[in-house]
């Protein structure tokens, strides 16, 4: 099995016919069906029912297909990341919580770059697939966010697969809304006081091998009215324009803040502490920008932790 065969029966598959993926491939059909058949009885399955009108995937093969399909999309994300580029040109890659102070500092980070050519890759993901885009995408750098409880299970994982953390940030978390709501006007924010109010929530689970419920039912107290939105800008929008809304946030930059006329506050109730750590492999030095980035980082964090005092 190797990937030019993976490919040949994903085209199969999204073709429907032994001939119509020959010529999308240029490979002649009877090495297409040779292919089919060694695989089929290298794994004992049958990928294809066929018939007159065509092939079509087995339950065995819809689930083989869909495997080889992620796959398939992460060498070209491989390839996407390497191909074509030039001699000596920068490169910076890294995979980060939703965090208004880390996208704050690669903002700041971007705009200092110099004439060179330089490739930045931003990934905002949960805290398995940063590490996951280390080890098998190519991606420099990542931070990852959890309850401070679970920081043996993270330092002994890191430990295991051959990455380093160091901790950028302790934290609990705020709650933002827009200046002109009413939980903006409390003297003092209780969590009583965020029930009859609209939580915006994204919902990544911390540690991999518990259930997403529980991981939401141990976490901070829940509004029985909640928005899933897995994307921190339309989160922002939501909240921007609801005065209705509130959400659970590590620290906004001032800035921000001002700009989309939102306020943050602390909750006077007892709140779990955070940690978001930036990995990297172990002995592999940092780049120029990776040092750049780390130093913005540090600047937006101090700024943020600041507004929170």
């Amino acid at each position: 099995m190797n990937l030019i065969h993976l490919k040949y029966i994903s085209t199969i598959a999204a073709s429907g016919s032994i001939n119509k993926a020959a010529e999308e491939l240029h490979v002649a059909q009877p090495n297409l069906s040779r292919v089919v058949k060694e695989m089929e009885d290298e794994l004992g399955i049958q990928f294809f029912h066929r018939s007159s009108r065509g092939m079509t995937l087995t339950p065995d093969g819809e689930l083989f297909v869909s495997q080889i399909r992620k796959v398939l999309e992460q060498v070209d994300d491989i390839e996407h990341l390497y191909k074509g580029r030039k001699a000596g040109k920068q490169r910076f890659s890294i995979s980060v919580p939703r965090a208004s102070y880390i996208s704050d500092a690669f903002a700041a980070f971007s705009g200092e770059l110099g004439p060179d050519d330089a490739e930045l890759f931003y990934h905002e993901t949960n805290a398995m697939q940063a590490i996951k885009n280390i080890l098998e995408v190519g991606y420099h750098l990542g931070i990852i966010r959890y309850a401070s409880q679970y920081d043996r299970y993270y330092r002994q994982l890191l430990e295991e697969k051959g990455l380093c953390g160091e901790l950028v940030m302790e934290f609990s978390y705020v709650l933002v809304m827009q200046e002109n709501s009413p939980l903006a006007a409390m003297d003092s924010i209780h969590f009583s006081n965020l029930t009859d109010f609209i939580q915006i929530a994204h919902a990544d689970p911390y540690i991999p091998s518990l259930p997403l419920s529980a991981v939401r039912d141990e976490d901070i107290p829940q509004s029985p009215r909640r928005i899933f939105v897995f994307e921190r800008g339309s989160q922002l929008d939501l909240l921007s324009q609801n005065p209705d809304t509130f959400m659970w946030v590590s620290p906004i930059p001032e800035r921000l803040l001002r700009q989309l006329h939102l306020t943050q506050r602390t909750c006077a109730d007892p709140r779990r502490l955070y940690r978001d750590v930036l990995i990297r492999r172990q002995n592999i030095p940092l780049t120029a920008l990776d040092k750049q980035f780390i130093t913005a980082l540090t600047q937006s964090k101090r700024a943020c932790m600041s507004c929170t005092e």
